[in-house]
């Protein structure tokens, strides 16, 4: 699956960095989450004292403030689309994410990742345009 148009290469190196960062990604939303369940925002502006006129309902509440986080909504939808473009990558590819953008400290080069996958540099190369360029497809990214 190819794009139609080439990435442009600053698309390219944010797509890459997102993918680098996939696990921290998933910290901050579980962080993100936690904040926004169990910290008590008080909306009430009511400081005069009688009946808030507001509607007691912290499910509700609590529901919208995680729908409508921008940056959690955000977050979520870069998570969700490297999950989805991973799970559907062959073996060889899911091995070669695995070893260029989650292994830590990278102690590998391009030429050494090729070797473990018993591909040439170029290949690499090929499958990582590939995965990157899918992904961008699912996230619309231009």
């Amino acid at each position: 699956m190819t794009t139609a148009t080439k990435l442009k290469k600053p698309t390219f190196q944010h797509i890459e960095s997102e993918i680098y960062s996939y696990h921290d990604t998933l910290k901050e939303i579980q962080l993100l989450r936690n904040n926004i369940m169990f910290t008590n925002e008080n909306d009430d502006e009511n400081t005069g004292g009688g009946r808030s006129s507001f509607i007691s309902d912290p499910t509700g509440s609590l529901g919208t403030r995680l729908a409508t986080h921008k940056r959690l909504t955000k977050l979520e939808e870069i998570a969700t689309a490297i999950e989805k473009v991973y799970t559907g990558l062959p073996e060889t590819h899911r091995q070669l994410v695995q070893l260029k953008y989650w292994t830590r400290p990278q102690q590998l080069t391009w030429e050494g990742i090729a070797q473990k996958l018993h591909v040439s540099r170029r290949q690499a190369f090929y499958w990582r345009d590939e995965i990157i360029n899918v992904l961008a497809e699912v996230l619309g990214w231009r």
